[in-house]
């Protein structure tokens, strides 16, 4: 995906971010973390010694989109909610070190982790957030006690072509009014909130960078996956074929979950999450 040169963040996105951010719960608490790939903004909720979970968004969104889920979770647990470093949001990369690998997210994380002051956490994560999610687990199952991966995208098969062709005027050349246009077409008219519908717009004007990404896990290495997983797909994904996501992560991870949410789409998610479907995550992490 081509990145624009380095320049100021657009005002018009740090109001639609902060607008977002108004939704979440009143104790939510803004931390920025030194990382050796730059610095890491993360929100906290919920109560402080609860289980910690770590909430890791899709590309191209914003530690915001959250809040529905955070509210939920920060019942029963303390909830920490990250900015990608390199995604629209207010963590800052660092230039002279960027993210250029799978190995360098893990070191990432590993750096979050320890500058939230915590050995382990659950790890939910929605779209590439999940794929971030899925291989730290692989990698350091040391510090994953539980994991939820949210509609994940390429973690057990890839795209689908028609998604890839709508979204390809975007990524070429990101816009605000390609952006709506394809959250129009992907959600199919699903109803949205109208302030991270502003946000996910005002993102494709956000000075990002090369993400990391790379092929889907080998079969036997999800073999050897230890975290209880919980999968959560979204029923009306154009995102990939959900049936095919499912069989696959089922013949490949054992003792994996899996639970279907029938209304949801892949961009509906995690904002318009069910009350059902943020209760299913709870309960999952709370066992």
């Amino acid at each position: 995906m081509p990145r624009s040169t380095p320049r100021a963040t657009p005002p018009a996105f740090l109001a639609a971010y902060d607008a977002v951010l108004a939704k979440w719960p009143g104790d939510t608490v803004h931390t920025d973390l030194t990382t050796p790939y730059g610095r890491t903004h993360v929100h906290g909720t919920g109560p402080e010694g609860a289980p910690p979970v770590l909430l890791l968004p899709g590309g191209g969104a914003t530690s915001t989109c959250w809040y529905p889920t955070a509210a939920a979770l920060g019942e029963t647990h303390r909830v920490h909610a990250v900015d990608l470093v390199g995604e629209p949001g207010r963590s800052v990369p660092d230039a002279t070190r960027p993210l250029r690998t799978v190995d360098d997210l893990a070191g990432w994380l590993d750096a979050v982790l320890t500058g939230l002051g915590l050995a382990s956490a659950a790890l939910v994560g929605h779209s590439y957030g999940a794929w971030i999610a899925l291989r730290y687990a692989l990698r350091a199952p040391d510090r994953v006690d539980r994991l939820v991966l949210l509609d994940p995208t390429n973690c057990f098969a890839g795209f689908g072509p028609r998604y890839l062709l709508r979204a390809l005027p975007m990524l070429l050349r990101p816009t605000p009014a390609r952006t709506r246009s394809f959250l129009r077409w992907e959600t199919g008219g699903t109803p949205l909130d109208p302030a991270w519908c502003e946000l996910a717009a005002r993102a494709a004007e956000f000075p990002t960078v090369r993400p990391v990404t790379g092929p889907r896990p080998p079969a036997g290495r999800l073999a050897a996956l230890s975290p209880p997983t919980l999968l959560l797909t979204a029923g009306r994904s154009r995102a990939h074929d959900v049936g095919r996501v499912e069989a696959r992560a089922r013949a490949a991870v054992p003792g994996l979950e899996t639970a279907r949410l029938p209304d949801a789409t892949h961009h509906t998610l995690p904002v318009g999450a069910s009350p059902a479907a943020n209760e299913r995550i709870a309960a999952f992490l709370t066992r």
